[in-house]
């Protein structure tokens, strides 16, 4: 039952991401207000609860910290592409796609090294003439 739950809200995510890339503007607002309104929640249940300044700041900063949300503000861009080209999101990829992924990352480092090398050749060679 749950894991019919889970899967339904992954396609509708799916879905709806899809389709708000192709209008970056609408997808940030829409975006913004759900982070806000989840921040007032936030703010508003530590209020409720008296939890003081520094352990909001405490307890913020080992949950930004365990999760990697710290880097979350380099991803912005990615997240509207993937959408755009409808890539899958990199927890529903096989182990196998990360991997020929990988490969084909360490095929472009090697061709960029040899081209520099080559260049770093005729440099040489343009200078002793």
């Amino acid at each position: 039952m749950i894991k019919k739950i889970v899967r339904f809200f992954d396609k509708l995510e799916d879905r709806v991401r899809r389709k708000l890339s192709h209008y970056p503007i609408f997808y940030a607002f829409i975006g913004g207000v759900g982070v806000v309104l989840f921040w007032r929640g936030v703010w508003h249940i530590a209020d409720d609860i008296n939890m003081s300044s520094i352990a909001s700041l405490i307890i913020a900063t080992i949950l930004l910290l365990l999760t990697g949300v710290f880097v979350s503000a380099f991803i912005g861009n990615r997240l509207i592409i993937s959408g755009l080209i409808g890539e899958k999101k990199l927890e529903e990829k096989e182990e196998s796609e990360i991997e020929t992924e990988e490969a084909q990352l360490i095929n472009l480092q090697d061709t960029l090294d040899r081209i520099e090398k080559k260049l770093d050749y005729l440099e040489r060679e343009i200078e002793e003439k």
